[in-house]
């Protein structure tokens, strides 16, 4: 039988299986059904192939999942991705699992600020703010780096120079997140763990930078986010007072997690 002649029952069969197949790489129905804002009950009943979605609800499965309207008639398996890597068939059961699942009770998406000790001046930290967002069930990451720290190295300090995007995954304890700055020119790899504190809103970690090997310099330091929500006064408050500080400058809290008198291992 061609594929012309499948009768609306094999489609739904083939969108069924196709839906079952993308879905094993989450471990929660109802949270995937959450992140593509499908009612549970309906999402089930397009895994069992009793109905198939209407055209918009369709069309944000395939973008979710990064696939196209093929799923309706072709294995998932023999559809090429939509230029996605990390949700390919190579990488998918790999790297793509922990990308597409990180709910926001894991990382909240908002407004962070950060710290961590200078690369390049270690008598001297850095405080910042990023951006953390979902698009298609999937986790960003947002910011600038300081102006003060672009020139300290003699870099361009102009917003599109100063701007890094990255993604985000989740870990067995934590989160990762894979960041780089404009055409790939710098990179770095963050992990972060949630700590200990009366509003639990912090995570600490470290971050590496991707260079040579020298004897001036750390490639890794610990890291500590706070998360700031949307609170304007909050966020507004912590944009005066990022930059290069010094260790005085430092928020008391982020101070003790950096445990700057101990050396990184």
């Amino acid at each position: 039988m061609t594929k012309a002649t499948r009768s609306p029952a094999q489609l739904r069969d083939m969108f069924g299986a196709n839906l079952r197949h993308l879905s094993k790489r989450y471990p929660s129905i109802s949270e995937l059904s959450r992140q593509l804002g499908i009612n549970r009950t309906q999402f089930n009943r397009y895994l069992s192939g009793e109905s198939f979605p209407r055209p918009d609800v369709l069309d944000r499965i395939c973008n979710f999942f990064a696939v196209d309207a093929r799923i309706l008639l072709d294995p998932v398996d023999t559809i090429a991705p939509q230029g996605q890597i990390l949700n390919g068939p190579i990488l998918s059961d790999f790297v793509g699992v922990g990308v597409n699942n990180l709910p926001h009770e894991v990382f909240p998406d908002g407004i962070y600020r950060f710290s961590r000790r200078s690369f390049v001046n270690n008598t001297q930290f850095l405080v910042g703010l990023v951006f953390v967002f979902r698009k298609d069930g999937h986790a960003y990451i947002r910011g600038y780096e300081a102006k003060d720290a672009m020139s300290q190295q003699g870099l361009t300090a102009t917003a599109a120079a100063r701007e890094f995007r990255g993604y985000i995954t989740r870990q067995e304890e934590g989160i990762a997140m894979v960041v780089s700055r404009r055409n790939s020119m710098t990179c770095s790899f963050n992990y972060l763990a949630r700590a200990a504190s009366l509003e639990n809103n912090f995570w600490v970690g470290y971050v590496t930078r991707t260079i040579r090997e020298s004897t001036s310099g750390a490639r890794a330091l610990r890291l500590v986010y706070e998360h700031l929500g949307q609170d304007r006064a909050s966020v507004f408050r912590a944009a005066r007072s990022s930059g290069i500080v010094t260790e005085d400058e430092l928020m008391p809290f982020h101070r003790r997690m950096l445990q700057i008198g101990d050396p990184f291992r």
